[in-house]
């Protein structure tokens, strides 16, 4: 149950692995003297900050490490305190709790993003970055919250790993904030099967995040540095093999989002007619990447039976994209006074429990959304689910 750039896999994914295997070289760094390397990880980070717009590129092995990456090179310290959503995946949290510092939780509204109304309740002198999540392809009321931060004096750590292709307002997510982080998994917009990238028109950001990925180095170098490195790093490279596949993917990514749009779109005007329910809040409805269609049901008595009867489920029971789904998490939490059991979140308690995910282009259980329509759904199989889904509203 892929997201909608694995159904697109095709002959362009094939020939560039094929192309990468034949050049001999699957490590991210060649000979340049040799026209059989390809540099197909740098070229992938140049061409992902260029569709951006954003001055810098970095690819990572996954999305997690591209947020642990990224909170590392903002300079955050142990201790400090970082606000996050409390509907989100768990990598949010635990790449943060990696990196030593506390994750604190704000409610969602009914975009199913952060809410910008809690946000200034949860800041205290501990409080040195906010983690805007675009969840579910969603971009985040992010005018409201850059004033936050700016107003606090708050770094910006945009997590767009569900939303590579997404925009807010004319600029593409991760290019808001002070860096952005994106996955390249399986179930996100495009994917190489795993894999993250790292955007930031900071140089200073993109150095230190270049250099927690390889090792401290600094970013392209050729052969070992020796006496130049200045910070402690790890192995977070991409390979030749997953870039080249992310390279054909990325040719895609409008494509994916446009069709995505116009199948949603037609889902949602054929499910109108029901009643009951309405349809998340989309912060920038034509920046949305509508690989769901998320509806509101007005009780929980009723998101239930209407689910269950679709053979899916409410948002509350998806699995660790909810706060209080994520024991290893929360067992962590209370030993640092960061209690997140279920009922610390009321308001996003109560919009989860009436919330169902709709699959448009991501096709995920663990998301909530194993029922609905995916990128290749002929008009037929949309009329087909969008009938189904009224009859069962109708009981």
């Amino acid at each position: 149950m892929p997201g909608p750039g694995a159904y697109w896999f095709d002959k362009e994914e094939m020939d560039a692995v094929m192309e990468v295997m034949k050049s001999g070289y699957l490590f991210r760094y060649g000979s340049e003297s040799d026209p059989k390397f390809l540099h197909t990880v740098s070229s992938l980070e140049k061409e992902f900050a260029f569709y951006c717009n954003t001055r810098f590129g970095l690819a990572t092995s996954s999305g997690t490490v591209s947020l642990l990456a990224s909170a590392l090179a903002m300079g955050l310290r142990p201790g400090d305190e970082i606000i996050v959503p409390s509907y989100t995946f768990v990598a949010s949290y635990t790449s943060m709790i990696f990196a030593g510092l506390v994750p604190v939780l704000t409610e969602i509204d009914e975009s199913l993003t952060m809410d910008p109304d809690d946000i200034e309740s949860r800041i205290t002198p501990h409080t040195k970055a906010v983690m805007p999540v675009h969840m579910l392809g969603n971009p985040c009321n992010m005018d409201r919250i850059m004033a936050i931060a700016k107003k606090h004096n708050l770094m910006v750590l945009e997590d767009c790993c569900q939303a590579a292709g997404a925009s807010y307002k004319g600029h593409k997510v991760g290019s808001i904030g002070n860096i952005g982080a994106f996955s390249l998994n399986i179930f996100k917009t495009i994917n190489s099967g795993d894999g993250g990238l790292v955007v930031t028109n900071d140089e200073a950001l993109y150095e230190t995040a270049f250099g927690v990925h390889d090792q401290g180095h600094k970013p392209m170098r050729f052969g070992v540095e020796v006496g130049n490195r200045n910070i402690l790093g790890l192995n977070f490279r991409m390979n030749e093999i997953t870039a080249a596949v992310g390279l054909a993917q990325l040719k895609k990514i409008d494509k994916i989002t446009t069709v995505l749009r116009q199948k949603r779109n037609r889902f949602k005007s054929l499910i109108s007619e029901a009643e009951g329910f309405k349809f998340r809040i989309l912060n920038d409805p034509s920046g949305d990447c509508a690989t769901m269609c998320t509806v509101i049901f007005s009780s929980v008595e009723e998101a239930a039976r209407v689910s269950r009867a679709l053979g899916s489920k409410t948002v509350d029971k998806s699995g660790w994209h909810v706060y209080y789904n994520m024991e290893h998490v929360l067992n962590h939490l209370r030993q640092i006074g960061q209690p997140h059991s279920k009922g610390a979140y009321p308001k996003t308690d109560d919009i989860l429990s009436r919330a169902m995910n709709i699959s448009i282009g991501v096709v995920d259980g663990g998301l909530g959304a194993g029922w609905g329509i995916n990128i290749n759904s002929s008009d037929a199989e949309i009329e087909a689910a969008a009938l189904q889904f009224v009859k069962a509203c109708k009981g």
